[in-house]
């Protein structure tokens, strides 16, 4: 898409409308393509995957294939899987994390296609000791199993770098030198619901690669420009390269951590992470127009509008599966709003006295 001063100052300030919350309905309307010029064209790709005790390997490799992932693009090239790995001491870790044995389909995938280095790096926002995790979650035998390194994100040594999203008053952010110097950076999300968030999957799970040794645990510095602001801008300056969400079992309810087990049996892919994100909110019965997040994104990131948005694999409605929004939690008693309201409008989205 062509650049143009004005046009990017234009799409800017709608990017910093829709991160107030304020214009699902215009971002549902498509007003990111008069800006644009024209639409986004990209592809996701969902797979049924009932048990983590199947062969993973395979599905990931195809849902690379058909999202035209070639070995030419892989060979000799270092690659860094980021999971999401928060929380092991509870019993609900099961669902709270990166299942490993999705991270060493991920990783086994990779190698088949030829990556020289295969790694798995994770800045945890709630415990400083990842030596621990690595050991509770499962992540040790995957690293045994396939010969993959782990990096120590919070501490490794960084890098300023400008904020590419320009959103937050953040001018840079201090990144790890791995994370710049990897050829990919796959966001291995788990598909949950976020108290504060709304949703929490490929997009929000890169705040793992800021280090806490200078934002804080859990990355307080963030939360204090903004969540929202600054998911879009972490977002936008790690360009990711792909996104791998583990749906297989989810979390839904008062998530990231203490929500409940939510089997959807999915896993979702694609090289667009707002285009992941806003397949797997749908999986999930959430409308992405009324993540701020994501209804920001098409200005500069990704689509999320289903016309813009290839579904191959499975198609969302074979899969879609309504998690748990909870009432006295403010963001999700908006998204219930949000969906009774489509739901009456018999699946068109209003606002105010608007249907579209």
């Amino acid at each position: 898409m062509t650049s143009n001063p004005f046009i990017d100052l234009l799409k800017r300030l709608m990017a910093r409308f829709a991160l107030r919350g304020s214009s699902g309905a215009i971002t549902d309307m498509g007003l990111h393509r008069v800006f644009n010029g024209e639409a986004w064209q990209t592809q996701t790709f969902i797979a049924k995957a009932d048990s983590y005790e199947q062969d993973l390997a395979a599905v990931v490799s195809s849902g690379m294939a058909q999202l035209g992932v070639t070995r030419a693009e892989v060979e000799g090239k270092t690659i860094l899987l980021k999971p999401n790995l928060v929380e092991t001491s509870s019993v609900k870790s099961a669902c709270i994390n990166t299942h490993p044995r999705v991270m060493y389909a991920a990783v086994v995938a990779f190698q088949r296609l030829g990556a020289a280095r295969v790694l798995i790096g994770e800045g945890a926002g709630h415990r400083r000791d990842s030596m621990i995790l690595l050991e509770q979650s499962g992540l040790v035998d995957v690293l045994k199993e396939t010969g993959a390194a782990f990096v120590d994100l919070n501490y490794a040594e960084v890098t300023a770098v400008p904020n590419a999203g320009r959103i937050s008053r953040l001018k840079r952010f201090m990144l790890p030198r791995v994370v710049r110097e990897a050829d990919w950076v796959v966001s291995m999300a788990k598909l949950k619901t976020h108290h504060w968030a709304g949703v929490t999957l490929a997009m929000k799970n890169l705040y793992g690669v800021v280090p806490g040794a200078y934002y804080g645990w859990p990355k307080n510095v963030l939360h204090h420009v903004g969540l929202q602001q600054s998911i879009y801008d972490v977002a936008a300056t790690v360009n990711a390269h792909f996104a791998i969400v583990d749906g297989i079992i989810g979390m839904e309810g008062d998530g990231p951590i203490l929500g409940e087990a939510k089997p959807a049996g999915v896993l979702v892919m694609g090289r667009n992470l707002p285009a992941v994100d806003a397949t797997c909110s749908r999986v999930m019965g959430i409308d992405p127009v009324w993540i701020p997040y994501l209804a920001a994104s098409p200005y500069f990131l990704g689509p999320i509008h289903e016309d813009e948005i290839e579904q191959r694999g499975e198609r969302i409605d074979a899969v879609k599966t309504e998690f748990r929004l909870l009432e006295h939690i403010h963001v999700h008693r908006y998204l219930m709003g949000r969906r009774r309201t489509k739901t009456a409008a018999g699946g068109k989205e209003t606002y105010g006295m608007f249907t579209y």
